[in-house]
């Protein structure tokens, strides 16, 4: 008998807790859930586009993939799942001379990630590394999933342009 009204309180319990966490408004329609079916996730590109509406003199300068990657970290477990690079057009020629294509100095760089916490480790683990050698200091910004790199040329006040616009992806 007590295992009888245990199940029966246990069973009323688990559709009370199930009802909540489901309600509707009477169509059908879910409530207080938002719909995240339509929504792409925000990868490098996207974020590209959004920052430069903000920021007139970034450049798209190239994307990342896995053939030329010079990190070869893109993909790998907790590591960026997209990445693009962009130009600064107030960034000085002479600062440029020695650098690669794609390289961070000549503007930046947009990393994407699966999880806020692996783009928040990111900038952590770059900045660790930047800190004691100024030839290599950049400016971090980490948003959700997304960090935006950008080079240490630009003056605090430009690169403030870059910290607004990358807090205002969507």
């Amino acid at each position: 008998m007590q295992r009888i009204l245990a199940t029966s309180v246990l069973a009323v319990l688990l559709v009370t807790v199930l009802t909540a966490c489901s309600s509707n408004d009477g169509d059908g329609n879910s409530v207080g859930k938002s719909d995240t079916s339509n929504v792409k996730p925000l990868d490098a590109t996207r974020a590209f586009t959004e920052l430069s509406n903000k920021v007139a003199s970034a450049k798209l300068s190239g994307t990342v993939t896995a053939e030329n990657d010079p990190n070869e970290l893109l993909g790998r477990p907790h590591q960026y799942t997209s990445k693009v690079t962009f130009s600064d057009s107030r960034i000085s020629a002479d600062d440029l001379t020695g650098t690669d294509k794609g390289d961070v100095s000549r503007g930046g760089a947009i990393e994407s990630f699966a999880t806020a916490a692996d783009a928040e480790a990111r900038a952590k683990y770059i900045q660790s590394v930047t800190k004691s050698m100024s030839a290599l200091a950049e400016y971090d910004y980490a948003h959700g999933t997304v960090v935006v790199r950008v080079s240490h040329y630009l003056t605090p006040k430009q690169a403030a342009a870059y910290k607004t616009a990358t807090n205002g992806l969507s």
